[in-house]
């Protein structure tokens, strides 16, 4: 059985929650998929190792090691035309203040209720962009994985380390 983007989101919302007391349904309803989707992508992460079911935890080792150097090769992404959308990867608000840019050189997840005009870029799935506007740490931490996925040097090295050190703040 093989991982699907939604598996990777559903980690890392869990990864970030401070709370084991967490349920399919709420899973399901704050990452905008059904509750029968949230249950699978738990039961296939399970199977790669990234999620341990007896403590209801990622396992956050496992995780890291896989958004740093699998995501990007499981999961890379479509870079489209010029859209309006929500900022990603080095745009992203975890980044934003880190590096220069042109603003015609910035990427987003394509969305009608963006606030910026930049590169399409696929997020890891559909609900992204709508989660992203609802909960600030789980954006940060995508926009942070999108980085990864994009694939330039200066902003990988410090996306792994911001990371890194948000999902060690919610071990």
């Amino acid at each position: 059985m093989n991982l699907l983007p939604q598996d990777i989101l559903i980690m890392i919302k869990l990864a970030l929650s401070t709370s084991q007391d967490w349920s399919y349904n709420t899973i399901a309803y704050e990452l905008g998929m059904s509750s029968s989707m949230a249950f699978s992508g738990v039961k296939r992460a399970s199977q790669a190792r990234l999620f341990d079911p007896n403590r209801r935890r990622p396992l956050r080792k496992a995780l890291e090691e896989f958004l740093i150097h699998g995501v990007k090769y499981s999961f890379p992404p479509d870079i489209g035309s010029m859209t309006r959308g929500i900022p990603t990867a080095f745009a992203s608000p975890a980044l934003r203040g880190h590096f220069a840019y042109d603003s015609e050189d910035i990427y987003v997840w394509p969305h009608p209720k963006g606030h910026e005009r930049g590169i399409s870029f696929s997020p890891l799935y559909k609900s992204i962009p709508e989660v992203a506007m609802k909960d600030e740490k789980l954006y940060a931490a995508l926009g942070l994985v999108d980085a990864l996925r994009l694939g330039r040097a200066r902003e990988i090295k410090l996306a792994e380390k911001l990371l890194v050190d948000m999902l060690k703040h919610n071990a």
